[in-house]
């Protein structure tokens, strides 16, 4: 895959304000917290995932009708 010139543009402009000649620790940084950040996303769904049932049936029900009525109020 090419980089759009544009972000190539935007990179390197980026870098110079950081007195950086190319931008390869820029787009290292951006790598390591996009990394980071799908680790987070992964933990927080298996800690999702693992609330599954901790609701009675009753609880979840009233959950769901009170979010609905959020949702359809929301502005």
């Amino acid at each position: 895959m090419e980089m759009k010139a544009e972000h190539r543009s935007a990179l390197l402009a980026l870098a110079a304000r950081r007195g950086e000649k190319g931008f390869s620790s820029v787009l290292g940084e951006a790598i390591e917290e996009y990394l980071d950040s799908q680790q987070m996303r992964e933990k927080r769904r298996k800690e999702i995932r693992s609330l599954q049932g901790s609701l009675s049936a009753t609880d979840a029900k009233l959950l769901r009708e009170a979010i609905t009525e959020l949702r359809e109020n929301w502005r």
